[in-house]
C-alpha cells in the first residue's frame, strides 16, 4: 500500500517538474526551432541566388558569345586571290600552321579550303568551304566560295547564310563580270561589304582608278583604310590612315610599322623619306582626306559604305591589319527574316536553316552533311528539334563543326556559328530547324533554273546500283537538278554551267565508282506547271515534257518561240519560273 503511494506521488512529482520546466523553458525551445527555420530558409534563398545568379551568368556569356561572332563569306572572280586570301587568314587565326596556294599541282600543297580531289587537279573552288578559327576574342566563321560563274547557285545560297563580305579585287584587273554579280546580290540582302584590293606586289591599276571604277561601276561610296606606296616591283608598303601609320613591305618585324606625327607624316629622318614615292603618297592622301568620303561606321553596317583596304594575299601583306579592322567593324549575328517576322539572334529558342548539303566529304564513309546556319537561341548536341517542312520532330546526337573536309564533334554552337548534321535523307536545301512550340520558317533560298541539259545513263548497266545511288546524292547538293521523261524515264540533269557537268561526271567516277554517259541536249528553258495534272500528249521534242525529283511536271523548251507558241495553243496550261517566285 505504501509503495503504491510512493510510486504515484514519484510520478506526480516528475510531471509537475516537467510542467514547470516546460513553462520555463518554452520560449528557449521555440527560440531554438525558429533559428532552424530561419536556417533552413537562409539555405534555400541562398540556393535560390545561386540559381538565378547562374542563369544570369549563363545569359550574359550567350549574350557575349553570340556578340563575339563575326560570319563572312569571301567572294571574288576566279584567280582574284579568293582563296589564298582565306588561306592566310586562317594562318593568322592559329588555325593552320602553313598556307598553300590553290595553283600548287607541282609542290603538292593545296588550298585547305579546296578539299575535293578534283579542286586540287584543276585548281579551282567548285563547292562552298566553311573555316573557323578564333582571334582576339572573335569566333570567325568564313565561308570560301566558288568564284566560277557555273557554281552561281551554290554562292548565292551561302551569301543567305553569312553576315557580312569581303569582296577581293584584282588590283590589275579591277572590278571583273562575276565579282560585279555577286556583288549586287549582297547590296540586294544590305550586307555589308569589305574590300580588299589584291596583289599590289604585282603591277596594276593606279590606286585612284580602281577607286573611282569600283564607285562608278557598283554604285557604291567607298572609304580607303589604307594607302599602297607604290606597286609592284616598287611597292614599299602601306599608308595607314586608320591607325595612323605606316606599315613597311619585306622589312624585319621589329621596323615593319613607323608611327606617323600629328600631320600624319613620318617624324624625323627615315630612309622611306626620300623615295618620290612617299612624297607622292602623301599627295593622294591629302586629296583623299580633301574630297573622299568620310568614314561612318553606321553607312558601313547598312552597306552603303564598302572599306578598301589594300595589300598581297599571296605574301600576306596588309592581312592581319585587315583581319584586325575587319573584325572591329563587321557587324554581329543579325535578326532575320521569317514567316512570323524578325527572329532575335540573342532568343532563347533555337533555330537556323539548311544552306548547304555536301555528300561525301569522307569518301572513306559516304555520309552527308548539312550545314546549318544557327540563327537563334543555343544549340545543344542531343537536343530535338522541330522541322517544319516534314512536320516532325528529330534528335540532332550527330553534329560537327569545321576546317574544311576536317571535322570535329561541337556539343554547343550559338547564333551566327555554322555546324554541320549528319544526314542520311532527311534534309533538305532551305530547311528550317527549331526548338520550343513555335514553328515557323525562314525566307526561301534562291533557286536557280537551270539552262543546259543534258541525259545521263550508266556506262556500265552492272553499276546501276551506284549510279542510281550517286546520283540522287548529288543531285540533293543542289548543284544540278535532276528530271525524268514520262514516258520513257530516261533520266536528265540540268545546270547552270557546263563545268557542273564535268564535277558530276568526275564525282560520279571517283566517289560512287559509276562511269557515266552525258548526251548533250543544249540549252532549254524549263517552266514548272502550276497544278498537279497536265495532257501528258502535250509533250514533244520543242516542249518536253519531264517531272523533277519532287514529282512535279515541268515543260522544257527548246526556245523563247517554242515557249510563246505553246502558251498561245494552250492558255488552260499555267506556267511559273520558281526564280520568279517570292520568298
Amino acid at each position: 500500500m505504501y509503495l503504491r503511494c510512493g510510486y504515484v506521488f514519484t510520478v506526480l512529482i516528475f510531471l509537475i517538474t516537467a510542467y514547470f520546466h516546460y513553462i520555463l523553458y518554452d520560449h528557449v525551445f521555440k527560440e531554438i526551432l525558429q533559428s532552424f527555420r530561419l536556417r533552413d530558409k537562409i539555405e534555400v534563398m541562398d540556393k535560390i541566388f545561386i540559381v538565378k545568379r547562374e542563369e544570369n551568368e549563363m545569359g550574359n556569356n550567350f549574350k557575349e558569345d553570340v556578340l563575339s561572332r563575326r560570319t563572312f563569306a569571301i567572294i571574288s572572280h576566279p584567280d582574284a586571290g579568293k582563296t589564298t586570301l582565306t588561306e592566310k587568314l586562317l594562318l593568322f587565326g592559329g588555325a593552320i600552321r602553313d598556307a598553300g596556294t590553290v595553283k600548287a599541282k607541282k609542290t603538292g600543297k593545296f588550298a585547305t579550303s579546296d578539299w575535293m580531289e578534283i579542286e586540287k587537279q584543276r585548281g579551282i573552288s567548285v563547292t562552298s568551304s566553311v573555316m573557323q578559327f578564333d582571334y582576339d576574342g572573335f569566333r570567325v566563321n568564313i565561308l570560301d566560295t566558288p568564284g566560277h560563274q557555273d557554281f552561281s547557285e551554290d554562292t548565292y545560297r551561302t551569301l543567305m547564310a553569312v553576315d557580312s563580305a569581303v569582296m577581293i579585287v584584282d588590283a590589275a584587273k579591277g572590278i571583273e563580270a562575276q565579282t560585279l554579280k555577286l556583288f549586287k546580290v549582297c547590296r540586294m540582302r544590305g550586307i555589308p561589304i569589305f574590300t580588299f584590293m589584291n596583289k599590289l606586289d604585282r603591277q596594276g591599276k593606279p590606286p585612284l582608278e580602281l577607286l573611282a571604277e569600283l564607285e562608278e561601276v557598283l554604285g557604291i561610296e567607298s572609304y580607303p583604310m589604307n594607302w599602297p606606296i607604290g606597286m609592284g616591283k616598287e611597292f614599299l608598303g602601306i599608308y595607314d590612315r586608320f591607325n595612323n601609320r605606316v606599315e613597311q613591305f619585306r622589312v624585319e618585324d621589329s621596323e615593319r610599322f613607323i608611327p606617323l606625327n600629328e600631320d600624319g607624316e613620318i617624324a624625323g629622318e627615315h630612309p622611306l623619306k626620300t623615295s618620290g614615292l612617299y612624297d607622292q603618297t602623301l599627295d593622294e592622301i591629302m586629296l583623299l582626306n580633301e574630297a573622299g568620303n568620310e568614314f561612318s561606321a553606321e553607312k558601313i553596317a547598312a552597306g552603303n559604305l564598302t572599306p578598301v583596304f589594300f595589300g598581297s594575299a599571296l605574301t600576306a601583306f596588309g592581312v592581319q591589319t585587315f583581319l584586325e579592322s575587319y573584325l572591329e567593324f563587321a557587324p554581329a549575328p543579325k535578326a532575320r527574316n521569317s514567316s512570323v517576322g524578325k527572329i532575335d539572334p540573342l532568343g532563347e529558342q533555337f533555330s537556323g536553316f539548311v544552306f548547304k548539303i555536301q555528300a561525301n566529304m569522307n569518301p572513306a564513309h559516304r555520309d552527308r552533311i548539312a550545314f546549318v546556319r544557327v540563327c537563334s537561341g543555343k544549340f545543344e548536341r542531343g537536343m530535338t528539334v522541330n522541322i517544319p517542312r516534314l512536320n516532325k520532330q528529330i534528335k540532332l546526337s550527330q553534329s560537327t563543326s569545321f576546317m574544311a573536309e576536317e571535322r570535329s564533334t561541337v556539343d554547343e554552337a550559338v547564333s551566327g556559328d555554322i555546324i554541320g548534321l549528319y544526314d542520311t535523307g532527311t534534309y533538305q536545301i532551305g530547311d528550317t530547324l527549331t526548338s520550343g512550340k513555335d514553328d515557323f520558317q525562314y525566307e526561301r533560298l534562291p533557286q536557280f533554273t537551270p539552262e543546259l541539259y543534258v541525259r545521263v545513263s550508266a556506262k556500265n548497266v552492272m553499276k546501276q546500283k551506284s549510279f542510281y545511288k550517286g546520283i540522287q546524292q548529288l543531285v540533293q547538293e543542289g548543284a544540278i537538278q535532276l528530271y525524268k521523261t514520262i514516258k520513257t524515264d530516261d533520266y536528265l540533269l540540268g545546270a547552270v554551267g557546263q563545268l557542273q557537268f564535268e564535277v558530276f561526271e568526275h564525282r560520279m567516277r571517283n566517289e560512287y565508282n559509276a562511269e557515266v554517259l552525258m548526251e548533250r541536249m543544249g540549252s532549254k528553258i524549263a517552266r514548272w506547271v502550276d497544278g498537279e495534272t497536265v495532257d501528258e500528249n502535250l509533250s514533244s521534242s520543242r516542249s518536253l515534257l519531264v517531272k523533277d525529283r519532287f514529282d512535279q511536271y515541268v515543260f522544257l523548251f527548246e526556245n523563247d518561240f517554242a515557249l510563246r507558241w505553246f502558251q498561245e495553243k494552250n492558255p488552260k496550261v499555267k506556267l511559273y519560273n520558281p526564280m520568279d517566285q517570292e520568298a
